[in-house]
């Protein structure tokens, strides 16, 4: 006999929903932990409105909040809670009341069972599909005893599994942490997580700790806190499968020089680190890229942390290699991003969408050390890596990595992470200082894919693009800064004019 596959319910939130292969198992009761100000509210809102917009009836249960304060919620995201039952404990504590002109009971003194025969009443009347309970916390002191609580949500449990009701019950983890009990009783589990930063927005994140019966992607998610309620940034995962692109092909640079390096050019899907101290010209050659490929008609992408896209496109202009108008037309993406604002869950998702529904062969990341600084602890910046650049070679897309290393000359320059064995070529740029002049050099370090050139270049970044020159065989110390000249000038290229 085959297994009866659980009918899904959306959470109304995508991101969430791709998390758990396509929503939560219908007619089951699942716990939403977080701590106060994490969006537990929001989330259960959008839960209840996804069923709104499915005719189904919802039932709002709050018992820490008035409804005055949900419309508030609402509001401020711009939704309307029409269609929700909205049930709050002000209600229930004046229905239990002897005397009407008593003043209002204080929640711990309401005794519980009352309490929950009201809701469970209200309940009655609604019918409701979705319910959720807002929140765990009050039930807890109303209960008084954990033996009772945890029989008093056993029977709220049991109680709408009859019924074919799905249930959030929503929980501020005001508790011992180690208190597992309420987990063992829920069908799945999803935490929320609010982490400050020294610098820059808080960092959230959620986690689906137990999804009985489905297959979730574990470990932690980014999401953020918008009008729109929650974003949820998936965490990449990379299946393993087959290439859909020639892996023979080449990506020309539209510099013949350059593509000489490279033996003949860079390989279609491949990942290129670009390294070099400030100001050397890493991303005029990304731009180089960029342009050469959306005059061919591909959509290019950069994401830059360091400059803002007018003077990006400036400088591209100074350049020789215009992108304005390849903007204009949708051909060429331009993302910038604040560092201390940006999730590494959410640079992904951007970086997805480019790829996924925007069609990017070419994506540049400007700088590396800016996405380093979005990232809270520097070892997991090279796990992620990993995973984007697997990400973007099964999806034929070449990726350009700039690394701007510290210093400018000689043997204290350093870099801030080293992800060169992670990329398939390495490019190194240098300056060297010769006939008293400081002048750059360029290098192909390393090509997974094919042979490259060995030797060191001059080059220069002219208002016609990129110049690159004979290999500079009669120095020796290129790479120190301060080179040893043995032989004639005319290889540089201020003797060649």
């Amino acid at each position: 006999m085959s297994a009866v596959t659980p009918k899904r319910l959306s959470t109304g939130i995508d991101g969430l929903d791709d998390i758990l292969g396509g929503g939560l198992s219908a007619d089951r009761l699942y716990l939403i932990q977080g701590e106060p100000g994490t969006g537990k509210t929001t989330l259960a809102l959008q839960f209840l409105l996804a069923g709104v917009q499915r005719e189904e009836r919802c039932l709002y249960v709050t018992l820490s909040e008035t409804e005055k304060e949900l419309r508030e919620v609402a509001d401020s995201h711009g939704w309307s809670l029409e269609g929700i039952t909205l049930h709050e404990l002000s209600a229930v504590e004046s229905a239990l009341q002897a005397d009407a002109d008593n003043t209002v009971f204080n929640p711990s003194e309401v005794e519980l069972n009352e309490t929950m025969a009201q809701v469970l009443a209200t309940a009655e009347k609604v019918k409701p599909d979705r319910v959720v309970f807002d929140s765990l916390s009050e039930m807890r002191l109303l209960a008084r005893e954990p033996l009772r609580y945890r029989r008093q949500v056993l029977a709220v449990k049991q109680h709408f599994a009859r019924r074919r009701t799905t249930v959030l019950f929503l929980d501020d983890r005001t508790t011992d942490p180690s208190d597992l009990q309420l987990q063992s009783i829920a069908h799945g589990v999803i935490t929320l997580e609010s982490m400050a930063t020294e610098h820059g927005a808080a960092r959230r994140r959620l986690r689906v700790v137990k999804m009985r019966g489905l297959k979730f992607r574990d470990g932690y998610h980014d999401y953020r806190i918008e009008q729109p309620g929650l974003v949820v940034y998936p965490r990449l995962m990379v299946p393993r499968g087959n290439l859909d692109f020639d892996t023979g092909e080449c990506l020309p640079s539209g510099n013949p020089a350059l593509d000489a390096l490279w033996g003949g050019g860079l390989t279609r899907g491949t990942s290129t680190v670009i390294l070099g101290p400030a100001g050397v010209g890493k991303s005029t050659i990304c731009t180089q890229y960029g342009h050469t490929a959306a005059l061919r008609g591909e959509r290019v992408c950069f994401v830059s942390f360091e400059e803002t896209e007018g003077v990006m496109l400036s400088r591209a202009r100074g350049m020789g290699l215009p992108l304005e108008k390849f903007v204009e037309h949708g051909t060429v993406d331009v993302h910038q991003v604040d560092p201390a604002e940006i999730s590494p869950g959410e640079l992904v998702h951007l970086v997805r969408h480019a790829v996924e529904q925007r069609g990017t062969r070419v994506l540049v990341i400007d700088s590396l050390n800016g996405y380093l600084n979005s990232m809270p602890e520097e070892r997991f910046l090279v796990v992620q890596l990993h995973e984007l650049l697997t990400y973007l070679n099964q999806h034929g897309v070449n990726a350009f990595l700039v690394v701007a290393q510290h210093g400018l000359l000689g043997s204290g320059m350093h870099t801030p992470v080293d992800v060169t064995y992670l990329a398939d070529s390495v490019l190194m740029m240098r300056y060297f200082e010769a006939d008293g002049r400081v002048r750059q050099a360029i290098s192909a370090m390393k090509k997974r894919s094919g042979s490259h050139e060995r030797t060191l270049r001059e080059c220069q970044l002219t208002s016609k693009g990129l110049v690159i020159g004979e290999p500079l065989a009669n120095f020796q110390g290129v790479l120190t800064g301060v080179p040893t000249f043995r032989g004639e000038h005319e290889v540089l290229l201020e003797a060649k004019r």
